[in-house]
């Protein structure tokens, strides 16, 4: 075990010859604090300082304390060699003697190089405990066994790195997280410091579940926050394994429901209840617990030896109720509510960034020319990237083109034509149909998708109506009765669709069995819903039924509930939506779409009568395009800045989704009618860029010019590729924190100048360099018409900076400029202020926080002295002195139009400050001049209070 500490203490050397003394000076303390005898007693008798009698008199000893006592009666009548191992072996095994630790830093023990080279042997209950927790979580980690049961895959070689972005309550950005390591950081991103819970969210198949195996195994291998001494992991899914009746303690939950201490379970959960801030429990999966179950509305237990529903307990752990002090890591899909008072910090999970895309593809694709190979033609697909960026389905989509490149001969040849998500799950299922199918280079494999469909018929009902039936209670772990209930086979079981349940013990006795994934079970849903001729319309569309106006179909919302009605706060059911996250009946809802569409009629035709398959697409169409119009129909409408605007939310986004499953221009076309808005707001839809597809799918048979903002969701540079078949309409293009880079922005260049409509122009908060810089400045000096340009928070120097000031003076129509948060400097300080000079239009400008010290903000002001356009002028959080206020105030001497100068956080002192006070005697134009954060005292601010313009506090 490690001993944390043990060897950074501080060492004082003790006098020679002193150990038996300490001992007999000591001995009422340690009498009093040492606990573990056992421990000791192997250690004295390893190294031979003990007989097998002597051990047998100290086991013979009534109680503890008289066990102490007489192992320090033997040891020190043994001498002081064997005083002084007695020492080393108190100091070596810190957590076994926890309460000595003071002391013995007080004495200042250092052993002899003697002691020293004696073998301490660990045998503490504790220590062995996390030994084994450790080697269990090690081997658990090993594998993938998320996305995988066939192949074993090593987490090692699979694990890339996702966009982790640190968010606040209402999802804004706080900044990116630069490692795992980070989520256990309690400095940065802290939402509330008496919260304990670390809550990461993100979409499915975002990798919520690698990230904590990779958490574990870092663990595992000690490689994590040494202060973590024990990892205890709960998927919440398995927690609907408990019966309603059930109760258990804590210590049960996590001794016999996890990993169960090999001697002296008391002494273990005695050191936990203790020092519970060793400990960290991992959640994953929260929006997989029953959906009426309401984490505030639980009954609060405190004790840890009181018995109560195992939810109960989760619901108590996460609110710091019981073990207070543990860290708690919680996940769940995007859209679950968790209350805030138990949210300490919360994450965000993005998927793949392209340069994430490519270290994925070198994992996978160890050859150097495969890798080339299916980079360039990933490269050409945009589509394809879009779905790349989810990494479950870069997983799927990489290991099916892998079975393909292994079973014919070294082909790996991706689609050059759109896939939708239909289309991968229909390749993932073929590939796993074959899994029977002899691949040898004597028996090769020859059989056609409609084949291998054929013939796996059987098995796809079987395993649809399990996970049909799952997905209407709201179930993801199956028990065998519902196996055979399906009629799903021994065989069916080995083709890689299910696994068996890893956690032991919490479905009893009985083998339980899993899904790979939640939108695998969505899939067979699916399936099975439009193959099974029992199947009427009404039971088709019963996952869309969230998408109905509020109040339709609540009745028939029936489903029991999972607690007793006061452990949820009495709540029923009746006209409320039990779901909390939908995600799951949306995917459903999805692959309906795609299997409906007319373009696997071929495939499905052969499968169910063509009559049902038209019967069911004619009900499916009907009810998306009711569901779109009621729904576009109840969004809030805002009327702004000459736009009608409509404030789209998740659900539309998936409506979009299911829309371009079908491929159906039609379709696309009808959706387009009904945007009956010419500015389309869907910020905070968690959008990524496989949704520019669904959008572009729609918005290119949008007839009007329209405004779009997509602001804080998570495009990247693929997105934006996927937009440019809308380009021709957008005259507002907001995309700002959306992790695009230099190549998106060149794309958005290559698009927008070919039309020339573009007025208002927001990436605020990308990854944007000079070079995307330089492409933003040929799109000003192409499209006329543009008045604002956002370009705060990215990566921008002197020379981008440059490049933009020039095309910003050359600019007749530009209003407002936003650079907050560059870093270009004086020298780019310089060139805007060339561009101030006699500007006709621009109005705002900020340049806050952009590095601009004494000569940039002096050239500013002197071109302040020949600007009449300007309005508002931000200048926050930069280097500007009293020098450059003196330059200011001989620039308010002359420039009677500047309304707002905001000068905070800066270096100025009363001097400069009075500078600027004495030039509004000659200035009836300016409003305010902001001035917090500089370097005036409260005292010094009193000489200005008489002008409210001046603002210092």
């Amino acid at each position: 075990m490690d001993k944390e500490g043990s060897g950074e203490m501080e060492v004082i050397p003790s006098e020679p010859h002193s150990h038996i003394q300490l001992l007999k000076t000591s001995r009422e303390l340690l009498v009093t604090h040492i606990h573990n005898t056992r421990c000791l007693l192997d250690n004295l008798l390893e190294n031979d300082y003990f007989s097998a009698e002597d051990a047998e008199i100290v086991c013979a000893c009534p109680t503890q304390p008289d066990k102490v006592r007489k192992i320090l009666d033997l040891v020190q009548s043994k001498g002081e060699e064997v005083s002084e191992f007695f020492l080393y072996v108190l100091q070596q095994l810190a957590d076994a003697y926890v309460d000595l630790r003071p002391w013995l830093s007080e004495i200042g023990f250092s052993p002899s190089q003697l002691i020293q080279s004696k073998a301490v042997v660990n045998t503490d209950p504790v220590s062995r405990y996390i030994q084994k927790l450790r080697h269990q979580l090690g081997l658990d980690s090993k594998f993938v066994l998320c996305y995988s049961q066939k192949e074993q895959l090593l987490l090692e070689e699979a694990y890339t790195d996702t966009i982790m972005e640190l968010v606040g309550f209402s999802n804004e950005s706080l900044g990116r997280l630069g490692s795992l390591a980070c989520l256990l950081d309690h400095s940065t991103g802290v939402l509330n410091e008496q919260a304990e819970t670390v809550f990461v969210c993100g979409d499915a198949g975002v990798g919520k579940s690698m990230l904590l195996q990779r958490l574990q195994s870092l663990w595992a291998a000690g490689q994590l926050d040494a202060g973590i001494k024990f990892f205890f992991h709960f998927r919440c899914r398995m927690f609907s394994c408990f019966k309603d009746s059930d109760v258990l303690c804590l210590q049960d939950l996590l001794f016999k429901h996890y990993c169960y201490p090999e001697q002296d379970p008391e002494e273990v959960f005695a050191f936990l209840l203790r020092f519970p801030h060793t400990a960290l429990f991992t959640f994953d999966g929260l929006d997989e617990l029953h959906s009426d179950f309401d984490l505030s509305s639980a009954p609060d237990t405190c004790s840890p030896w009181e018995p109560a529903h195992p939810l109960v307990l989760l619901a108590n752990l996460l609110s710091g109720k019981l073990l207070q002090g543990t860290s708690k890591l919680l996940t769940a899909r995007t859209g679950t509510e968790v209350p805030r008072q138990l949210l300490r910090k919360k994450v965000l999970l993005r998927g793949f960034s392209p340069s994430h895309l490519r270290a994925y593809t070198r994992r996978m694709f160890p050859d150097r020319a495969v890798q080339d190979r299916l980079l360039d033609q990933l490269e050409a697909n945009p589509n394809l990237c879009s779905l790349c960026a989810v990494p479950l389905f870069c997983w799927i989509i990489f290991r099916c083109f892998q079975h393909f490149h292994r079973a014919f001969e070294g082909s790996l040849q991706l689609p050059d034509y759109t896939v939708t998500l239909t289309d991968i799950f229909l390749l993932v299922t073929e590939v796993h149909l074959n899994r029977v199918q002899p691949t040898s280079l004597v028996q090769r494999n020859t059989r056609s998708q409609t084949e291998t469909f054929l013939a796996g018929l059987g098995t796809l009902h079987s395993l649809g109506q399990v996970a049909h039936g799952g997905m209407e209670k709201n179930l993801f772990v199956f028990h065998q009765e519902e196996m055979q209930a399906s009629k799903v086979r021994e065989e069916d079981l080995q083709l890689g669709f299910l696994r068996a349940v890893p956690e032991l013990g919490l479905g009893g006795e009985q083998q339980s069995y899993e899904f790979l994934h939640i939108t695998l079970q969505a899939f067979l849903t699916a399936f099975f819903l439009v193959v099974d001729a029992k199947v009427g319309t009404r039971e088709l569309l019963r996952f869309f039924r969230e998408w109905a106006p509020a109040g339709v179909g609540a009745a028939e919302s029936c489903y029991p509930p999972f607690l007793p009605a006061q452990c949820l706060g009495g709540r029923g059911l009746v006209g409320e939506d039990p779901f909390k996250n939908k995600d799951h009946f949306h995917f459903t809802n999805l692959f309906l779409c795609g299997l409906l569409s007319k373009a696997k009629q071929k495939l499905l035709g052969h499968l169910v009568p063509i009559t049902a398959l038209r019967r069911k697409r004619k009900a499916l169409w009907a009810h998306l395009f009711a569901s779109l119009r009621s729904y576009l129909k109840n969004l809030p409408r805002v009327h702004s800045g000459g736009f009608h605007q409509v404030q789209a939310m998740p659900t539309f986004i998936w409506m979009l989704r299911c829309i371009y499953e079908t491929q159906s221009e039609k379709v696309g076309q009808l959706a387009a009618r009904g945007i009956c808005a010419d500015y389309l707001k869907l910020t905070y839809c968690n959008a990524c860029s496989a949704d520019c597809s669904a959008l572009s799918f729609v918005l290119h048979h949008f007839r009007k010019q329209l405004a779009l903002d997509l602001d804080n969701n998570n495009l990247n540079d693929y997105g934006v590729r996927e937009l440019q078949p809308c380009f021709s309409r957008l005259t507002v293009i907001r995309l700002s924190v959306n992790q695009i880079t230099d190549s998106g922005v060149k794309v958005l260049y290559e698009e927008l100048t070919k039309y020339k409509i573009l007025t208002f122009l927001g990436l605020y908060n990308n990854q944007i360099t000079d070079v995307g810089a330089g492409y933003i400045a040929r799109i000003l000096d192409e499209c006329t018409g543009l008045t604002h340009l956002k370009l705060g928070e990215n990566k921008i120097t002197s020379e981008g900076g440059k490049c933009l000031a020039l095309a910003v003076k050359n600019s007749k129509s530009i209003f407002e400029v936003g650079m907050w948060g560059n870093r270009i400097g004086d020298e780019g300080a310089k060139a805007f202020a060339e561009a101030l000079r006699n500007h006709p239009s621009l109005t705002n400008l900020s340049l806050a926080f952009n590095g601009i010290s004494t000569e940039g903000g002096r050239s500013l002001a002197q071109g302040l002295q020949q600007n009449t356009s300007l309005r508002i002028f931000w200048l926050t959080k930069n280097e500007l002195d009293d020098e450059v206020a003196e330059s200011l105030a001989e620039m308010l001497k002359v420039n009677q139009t500047l309304k707002h100068l905001w000068l905070i956080q800066n270096q100025i002192t009363a001097k400069g400050i009075a500078q600027l006070a004495g030039a509004l005697q000659k200035n009836t134009g300016i409003m305010e001049i902001c001035l917090n954060g500089n370097l005036i005292k409260p005292e010094e601010a009193k000489v200005f209070e008489d002008d409210k313009r001046i603002v210092c506090f």
